[in-house]
């Protein structure tokens, strides 16, 4: 018996061959003031820190600042106030999603020949079952659908109901009981790539539940040995808080290793990023910091919606600090471009990201200068960022969350250990493979570049988002302090007329469905509009 294989399925073979592998890693509720890269020496993240130093570290990078709409975001490339996905978060038992008609990512990488799998979080909606991972360009997904789980018995509470959600696919994945869900995630990713068949490229999707806190009854988690090692800090949530970002760290430099095993390295993208700025101060019950920037998560200010990202390729300089203006919603247009993909072009004006391939490859600098922050109109709250300067309009949470928390890490009782990073498992990949590694001088004179300095506070002048419209140069003044509203009327007269501009569709939330409550559905939480 002969097997016949046309030209058209070769050269398609040949093409989907050479396409790079794509790793997107997303961090949950992660603070800027927690990885080391950005100054802090209180907590050690040796395998994030090796990535990033050895890759492509993005400073002036935004994001939404709650988790849903910027996940909408990174998977349409459109802005959320333009899909409905812009007012707070989707809770577990609320009957909608990320709209049906919106192409989304894996979908269009699967079209270029890649096998896609999620792994992790998903919280972009599972009331019915073709809102959920597998149903949207996903070959696999294994991990939760709604936002937040406890670490070991895998179950999220939400507006006084509860219910177990982990998945492997539209299976409840009741063998996961009593397992770190961090370790979980990273043993799901290190099978995935293992027994991935290299004849096509792989998009590997790992959402991270860690640092995001938990249910009521135990809101940080992590295993008690791990926790000994941050014995040194003295906040108990502080330290807990750590162990769990230990765990994380550990999992990116696992997953990077069975990378190199596999061969794969060379020909792998990986991009880190969080989806909001962190809850510091007790914010949602967690222990994060965004030392020196203003604000927590679900706020405008930078602390809530400045992140942490970085890109790390064969493809892109080493060792290099990108100033350019980027948003999560650049992420989708950027991935299609970096392989190439048949659709980038056709689906372009369909984007309201933008393809930063070439400025994160050098070839050319940034051509847009404005990022919408958000829209919230039944908050009545809006930012947006045009070159130096920022305005932010709107109070929340009558004024609780508009100050500087800190400073975690920051005083000369910690020192950075650059032998940690050298030795991570992400340095040994990475030498292995002959990539270049930064010298430890390197990555101090990187590390300093991206240093955040704050006037005195002697210097503040005051904002009341309660009745005013604030400006802040974002570029002198990156911690918010002085209002320059007064002083600079015709930048801010030109910054509103931008904000007007953006004309936000109607949010898509609706009020919690008590049909959904888990006690119904053998105390899970499942896609129960398939079934009433």
């Amino acid at each position: 018996m002969y097997t016949f294989v046309t030209i058209a399925t070769l050269i398609g073979s040949c093409v989907a061959h050479d396409k790079p592998h794509v790793v997107f890693i997303v961090a949950d509720d992660l603070g800027w003031n927690d990885v080391g890269f950005h100054g802090s020496n209180q907590i050690r993240t040796p395998n994030i820190d090796a990535l990033a130093y050895s890759g492509t570290i993005l400073h002036n990078y935004y994001v939404l600042p709650i988790c849903t709409p910027s996940r909408s975001a990174l998977m349409t490339g459109i802005h959320p106030i333009h899909t409905g996905m812009q007012h707070k978060v989707l809770y577990a038992g609320e009957p909608w999603g990320l709209p049906l008609h919106l192409k989304i990512l894996p979908q269009y990488l699967k079209e270029d020949g890649y096998k896609t799998h999620a792994v992790g979080k998903w919280h972009l909606g599972h009331f019915k079952s073709e809102y959920t991972p597998e149903m949207r360009g996903f070959d696999s997904h294994f991990g939760y659908w709604s936002g937040r789980q406890d670490y070991y018995d895998h179950t999220a509470q939400e507006v006084n109901m509860w219910g177990y959600d982990m998945r492997r696919g539209m299976n409840v994945s009741w063998e996961s009981y009593d397992h770190y869900t961090t370790d979980l995630i990273t043993d799901e990713s290190i099978e995935l790539i293992k027994s991935h068949d290299s004849d096509n490229p792989l998009f590997l999707y790992v959402a991270h539940l860690a640092v995001h806190s938990a249910n009521s009854y135990r809101f940080l988690e992590a295993p008690a040995d791990i926790i000994k090692k941050f014995d040194y800090i003295k906040d108990k949530n502080r330290k807990i808080f750590a162990a769990m970002l230990w765990k994380m760290d550990e999992s990116i430099g696992k997953i990077v290793d069975v990378l190199d095993q596999k061969g794969m390295l060379n020909n792998t993208i990986i991009i880190f990023t969080s989806d909001n700025g962190g809850p510091a101060a007790g914010f949602n019950n967690n222990a994060a910091s965004n030392w020196p920037l203003r604000g927590v998560k679900d706020t405008l200010w930078e602390g809530g919606v400045r992140g942490n990202a970085f890109i790390w390729s064969r493809k892109i300089p080493v060792s290099k600090v990108n100033n350019e203006l980027m948003h999560i919603l650049d992420w989708l247009p950027t991935i299609l471009a970096a392989v190439n993909s048949s659709s980038l072009e056709k689906e372009k004006p369909n984007f309201d990201g933008h393809n930063m391939w070439p400025v994160l490859t050098g070839e050319k600098y940034n051509e847009y200068n404005e990022i919408l922050l958000n829209i919230d109109q039944l908050r009545n709250i809006s930012a947006l960022r045009k070159g130096e300067w920022k305005i932010i309009s709107g109070e929340i949470y009558d004024g609780r969350w508009d100050k500087w928390y800190g400073p975690s890490g920051r005083n000369t009782g910690y020192l950075y250990n650059i032998t940690d990073i050298e030795n991570s498992l992400v340095a040994i990949a990475l030498k292995r493979n002959h990539i270049e590694f930064p010298s430890s001088q390197n990555i101090y004179e990187i590390r300093k570049n991206i240093s955040v300095i704050c006037r005195a506070e002697s210097q503040v002048k005051s904002c009341n988002l309660k009745n005013d419209i604030c400006l802040f140069n974002v570029v002198k003044d990156p911690c918010e302090m002085v209002n320059e509203a007064e002083n600079k009327k015709q930048i801010l007269k030109d910054l509103i007329k931008s904000l007007r501009n953006y004309v936000p569709v109607t949010p898509l939330n609706k009020p919690i469905d008590p049909r959904s409550n888990p006690k119904y559905w053998n105390y899970t939480w499942t896609n129960w509009m398939d079934y009433v």
